[in-house]
């Protein structure tokens, strides 16, 4: 199994806590209208979409259901998957060709970060690449240790402070330490945020970042999983 395969099969449970309503919605769903989409509408603006992201969706899925006439679920399902892909669009590879590249990992809390770092660690470390961890979730302990016990399994550095220290000081400190030890790559391990807040998104360490890597490759990169949607149930 691939590094991919591992990565998606780890992180299944994720994506169907994620998802699991728009799913749900699809193959409940006897037909194709009006109600459909207020119903997808709603789950969008409630799982923090954004309401001009969904307004946009929506939009988009209508016009795709009406100009190819679509009628069943499952087809409709697809459409919406085409339409966020679209809208994503294919972007581009993660650029690590400055040294150190640094990853800012973001989420929610509990969707996977920390375990999703460890594996993408894990994966450039095999590409010969000398990889730095920092953990800058100093809320809780338990975060620091989870990295700790990664860090230790996968054979990295890790750089971190006491719990409840400035979360930005370990980032200037593994930034600083990054260079100084010559690491390919650092990736970075902060505590949980809502993508829908932007202002705290944009604070997020970056004068601490700017301040040690100027010439570090700076890109957002957004990742949405939609699962396949199973044979459509019947009613009895």
């Amino acid at each position: 199994m691939g590094f991919f395969d591992k990565l998606k099969q780890g992180l299944k449970k994720t994506k169907d806590a994620l998802f699991g309503k728009v799913h749900d919605l699809f193959i409940s769903m006897r037909k194709v209208d009006e109600d459909l989409l207020e119903e997808l509408e709603e789950i969008l603006i409630t799982s923090d979409v954004g309401v001009e992201t969904t307004e946009k969706i929506i939009a988009k899925l209508r016009r795709r259901i009406q100009e190819n006439r679509i009628t069943e679920s499952e087809d409709a399902y697809n459409a919406l998957k085409d339409v966020i892909s679209e809208m994503i669009d294919d972007g581009e590879p993660l650029d690590l060709s400055t040294k150190p590249a640094v990853v800012l990992v973001i989420g929610v809390n509990g969707v996977g970060k920390t375990t999703s770092i460890a594996k993408i660690a894990y994966y450039l470390k095999g590409q010969g690449k000398k990889v730095m961890l920092a953990a800058a979730d100093t809320f809780r302990a338990a975060a620091i240790d989870q990295l700790g016990i990664w860090a230790d399994r996968i054979g990295v550095d890790m750089i971190k402070h006491d719990e409840g220290s400035d979360p930005a000081s370990v980032v200037y400190d593994a930034a600083a330490a990054a260079k100084a030890r010559g690491a390919d790559v650092l990736i970075i391990d902060p505590a949980g945020r809502l993508h829908t807040k932007k202002n705290l998104l944009e604070r997020r360490a970056s004068p601490q970042l700017s301040r040690r890597t100027s010439s570090a490759t700076r890109r957002t990169s957004p990742v949405l999983c939609l699962r396949s949607l199973p044979a459509r149930r019947r009613a009895v």
